[in-house]
């Protein structure tokens, strides 16, 4: 999409999980995409028009594209054109479909020149990946906090980006137990804990992603990763480290999976 110019936007329905933004079509229509990116789970679309289009996937959002650019592939999409929100033909002719059977996605325009300021970005943790995150930011960042470390992980302002999947799979690989309190965790766990979460990163994009109920690549092909889930929805099978069996339990409304032997 970079450089390219986006002819036409289709917005099929008045809203996503928020309404679409005023004459949002008309906006996006015409403009030259000048450059993509990402936050944690947003994804950003600079325009020409000195907006930049912000959109989050939800739980069920899906992007895919269609025209010359994937001529060369040969994976279905998978999804039903009747949650086909919004569809964006490029002067290139290829045709990028926002698909969202639940809704739970938005896209929202926002300045670009006071992107810094755009309120749901400005609480965010560091990247996993960045040069902002080690073992030493997780030693100041938990320090003092007594809510579980699996809670303290998923919390956006703390580290940007980590889900529910990665978060198990990293606390099993650091030997920590997601229910120990987190400013127990300074220290030699979060030496271990920092590199486990860049390896399960770095392996699940490697991977193509997790593919457990509908996720797939904007070319229609699945995910690998999970099919080397060391935990996560493992209950009442063997820890491959030590051959205990997994257990499940519920924080903050999400399952956790761990081993009660490895994870202390």
């Amino acid at each position: 999409m970079e450089g390219r110019t986006i002819v036409s936007l289709t917005q099929n329905r008045a809203d996503l999980r928020f309404p679409f933004p005023e004459r949002f079509a008309e906006r996006v229509s015409g403009q030259k995409v000048v450059r993509l990116g990402r936050r944690a789970k947003f994804l950003t679309v600079e325009l020409s028009s000195g907006e930049v289009l912000v959109m989050h996937l939800g739980m069920t959002g899906r992007f895919t594209v269609q025209g010359h650019a994937t001529a060369r592939y040969k994976h279905e999409t998978g999804t039903d054109p009747v949650h086909d929100h919004v569809i964006m033909v490029l002067d290139s002719h290829d045709i990028v479909t926002y698909n969202d059977p639940r809704r739970f996605g938005f896209m929202e325009l926002w300045p670009a020149e006071q992107f810094q300021s755009y309120p749901r970005l400005m609480a965010m943790g560091p990247e996993p990946l960045s040069n902002h995150f080690s073992a030493a930011y997780l030693d100041t960042a938990l320090k003092g906090k007594k809510a579980p470390i699996k809670a303290a992980l998923l919390d956006q302002s703390v580290i940007a980006g980590l889900g529910n999947i990665y978060v198990c799979e990293a606390l099993w690989r650091a030997k920590i137990s997601p229910k120990r309190l987190s400013q127990s965790v300074p220290g030699q766990r979060a030496a271990r804990l920092a590199p486990a979460i860049n390896d399960v990163i770095a392996e699940a994009i490697e991977a193509g992603g997790s593919s457990i109920s509908d996720f797939a690549s904007a070319s229609g092909e699945l995910g690998y990763f999970q099919h080397r889930f060391a935990v996560y929805d493992r209950e009442g099978q063997p820890c491959p480290a030590c051959g205990t069996t997994i257990k499940r339990l519920v924080q903050s409304g999400r399952s956790t999976f761990y081993c009660s032997a490895c994870q202390r």
